[in-house]
């Protein structure tokens, strides 16, 4: 049976890339006096890069080779991820990045049926509360059992790795549970810990590979706005609800 849902966030939760984590990043080039700067376009490409340590690193290797070789380039790294993520959060805290159609109500229904929750993401954990809080509910943070962000785990995404260690944390087999993506990557490696997986394609995931998932659709859907169908079965329905997700669940693990 299905005993959990574990959420990716960016993309998934809400769409905080493009409007959230670009600009933040540029706010912080701008206040180390870099003169680099991530279009929509550019930053859609950076994206294949999982962790934000990780994109700078990987952009500046192709951009800024003279950046990297500063004595201290690890260091001004990550003072570049810390006020990124200052500026993120306070982006967030002012409630400018809304929750994605029919997320509030899918959480809000497992949790009236008494599914666990949980979270992993690469993300940092100040990011995923201050979401969770301004865009959910005050105390939105202790409805997610286990919350896996940020390094907790080395390996980023298309690794499974923080997905087995909330499953670990959780004390569930795959079997039990379900995840929610946006991205290949994120399906990459949820399908590598063994979870079923429906995908709610985000601005910059169009075109990703999404074989594997249990669906793929523009988004969960709410009354008067359905979801539309990538691929996959919604067996008659026009939104995502828990008895969708435990079809869904169910022909997975029937393939197994």
């Amino acid at each position: 049976m299905l005993e959990a849902l574990i959420f990716d966030v960016d993309g998934t939760l809400a769409d905080t890339e493009r409007d959230g984590h670009r600009p933040a990043f540029n706010a912080a080039f701008a206040e180390a006096g870099l003169d680099w700067h991530w279009d929509a376009t550019l930053y859609g490409e950076l994206l294949a890069v999982t962790g934000g340590k990780e994109r700078l690193r990987f952009y500046a290797e192709g951009h800024d080779r003279e950046f990297l070789r500063q004595a201290d380039a690890e260091a001004r790294i990550k003072s570049l991820h810390a006020a990124k993520t200052r500026h993120y959060l306070a982006l967030l805290e002012a409630g400018g990045i809304p929750l994605l159609p029919g997320v509030r109500r899918l959480i809000e229904a497992a949790r009236d049926a008494g599914l666990r929750l949980a979270i992993a993401t690469t993300t940092t954990p100040e990011n995923v509360t201050t979401l969770l809080r301004a865009s959910l509910a005050p105390d939105a943070v202790s409805w997610f059992e286990v919350i896996g962000a940020g390094d907790v785990v080395p390996a980023k995404k298309p690794a499974p790795d923080i997905y087995r260690w909330v499953l670990e944390e959780l004390r569930l087999p795959a079997a039990a549970c379900l995840a929610l993506e946006d991205s290949g990557n994120g399906l990459k490696a949820s399908l590598g810990a063994g979870l079923a997986t429906l995908v709610t394609e985000s601005e910059y995931s169009h075109g990703h590979d999404f074989a594997g998932a249990v669906a793929v659709l523009s988004d969960l859907g709410e009354p008067g706005w359905p979801s539309v169908v990538r691929s996959g079965n919604m067996h008659g329905k026009a939104m995502v609800d828990l008895e969708l997700l435990s079809t869904w669940h169910h022909e997975f693990i029937s393939k197994k």
